[in-house]
């Protein structure tokens, strides 16, 4: 059975196109789905001793460290457990969401989700598949000023995962209906 985590950015519920393309991606799939409404439940920033855990062998880690690196420990794994990722990327301001940019820093471990050699970094989560609903009110996706989208694809990349595929219903705010029509064919043309 393929497993799905799905990541809710938006912090709209009521009229999120994200959300409801999200909706429509994970009709189209199959598997078991673990949901993450970074809405519902915000993620906290990093803090000193979150980054000290992280720098910290586990079996030197004080009870505080692992305290600290409870939530993220979850997060890495219902990441690590994923086949599929289907993340909700609203454009705030021509970039991501605060609670998207605090759900990449708990997953994003040097050791854990990707590490250092001499070659530079590896990602340590090849092998598994994204899909990005993106929606804007005035970004062109791709354009100059759209640093959410080369952001995103940087941060899978870096933690191995290459196969990314982005649903876009950019520049609502000019192409209104237009733009979900034409995440909606996209959505179609998704292999299940």
């Amino acid at each position: 059975m393929t497993n799905i985590l799905r990541i809710d950015a938006s912090a709209r519920h009521t009229g999120s196109t994200t959300r409801a393309l999200l909706d429509q991606i994970e009709a189209k799939l199959e598997g078991k789905v673990t949901r993450r409404d970074l809405a519902v439940a915000p993620l906290p920033q990093l803090t000193e001793t979150w980054v000290g855990a992280t720098f910290t062998p586990p079996a030197d880690r004080t009870e505080a460290q692992h305290a600290e690196l409870t939530l993220s420990d979850t997060l890495v794994a219902e990441l690590q457990a994923a086949d599929t990722i289907l993340i909700g990327l609203p454009i705030y301001n021509f970039g991501l969401p605060a609670a998207l940019k605090a759900w990449i820093d708990q997953v994003a471990r040097a050791g854990v989700t990707f590490h250092y050699t001499e070659n530079g970094p590896v990602g340590l989560l090849d092998g598994k598949r994204a899909i990005v609903a993106l929606a804007s009110g005035g970004t062109k996706a791709g354009s100059e000023i759209d640093f959410a989208t080369p952001h995103l694809r940087q941060v899978l990349g870096f933690l191995g995962i290459e196969d990314v595929t982005f649903v876009t219903a950019d520049v609502q705010g000019a192409r209104g209906e237009e733009a979900r029509d034409e995440a909606e064919r996209q959505i179609a043309a998704l292999a299940a």
